[in-house]
């Protein structure tokens, strides 16, 4: 690398971060950024993952006040968590990625609009008060496993994807489930750090310079997460969901010609 794609990565890495904190999909600003290297899309995509890991943990430890009450939630769906992040990985080392790319921004869409329309989708479904424990725990676990699954596989807008399916099925804060999706991607992370680093064409040299800028971006953009009001960083991460989808919705056309 030279300097020029060193600083690129730098910038990338904090800008990420932050959005990794406040709304989730910063691996669409370092994921073309490690392409914009020269790295190959699947080196990219999986030197990504490895790299953001540091950012997602700065972003938890951020938000850590948050979490208050809900260390018992925690433990009980660590176990789907995993293993949903590990059939990603398998998917990604094992299989073509050019039909999960297509099928990939219309999850980041439908993640964006069922946060959007929340409200009217709990008068389908019923307020989480009125699911009983067990429906609520089953809804939980379910959602958690699948957008693990995602995560491991590509991963960007993970937190946009989070933020949505646990606003349905928990009676928490916005905040709460924020600070909630931010444990859940330091989960999904640590799994493909190491799937990753042990059986996938990691480079190394671009981690060093993406992995302590997404430290930063992730802890400073965690604090300001707890500043701002609710109904705004519920837009603000429906707005940048929606871009997301759109940005790999077009990527996945150019593919598919």
């Amino acid at each position: 690398m030279d300097l020029g794609h060193i600083l690129l990565l730098i910038l990338a890495g904090v800008v990420a971060g932050g959005i990794n904190a406040l709304a989730g999909g910063g691996s669409l600003v370092t994921f073309p950024s490690l392409i914009a290297t020269g790295l190959p899309s699947i080196e990219a995509n999986v030197t990504n993952s490895v790299s953001v890991f540091p950012g997602y943990l700065s972003s938890a430890l951020g938000s850590r006040a948050d979490l208050a009450g809900q260390w018992r939630r925690i433990p009980a769906v660590l176990p789907a968590c995993v293993a949903g992040t590990v059939a990603g990985c398998a998917l990604l080392l094992r299989t073509p990625a050019r039909t999960f790319e297509v099928v990939v921004p219309f999850l980041v869409l439908g993640a964006a609009a069922m946060l959007f329309f929340q409200d009217r989708l709990r008068g389908l479904v019923g307020h989480p008060r009125a699911f009983g424990p067990r429906r609520r725990a089953v809804a939980l676990q379910l959602v958690v496993f699948a957008g693990a699954v995602y995560g491991g596989y590509f991963g960007a807008a993970l937190g946009v994807m989070y933020v949505a399916v646990l606003a349905l099925v928990l009676d928490e804060t916005f905040h709460r489930i924020n600070a909630l999706k931010n444990v859940l991607t330091v989960s999904v992370g640590a799994v493909t750090l190491v799937a990753f680093a042990l059986f996938g064409p990691v480079n190394w040299s671009a981690v060093l310079v993406l992995a302590p800028a997404t430290v930063v971006g992730g802890y400073a953009g965690a604090t300001l997460a707890r500043r701002l009001p609710s109904r705004f960083l519920k837009g603000l991460i429906v707005t940048f969901g929606a871009a997301i989808g759109l940005v790999l919705l077009i990527r996945a056309r150019e593919v598919t010609r």
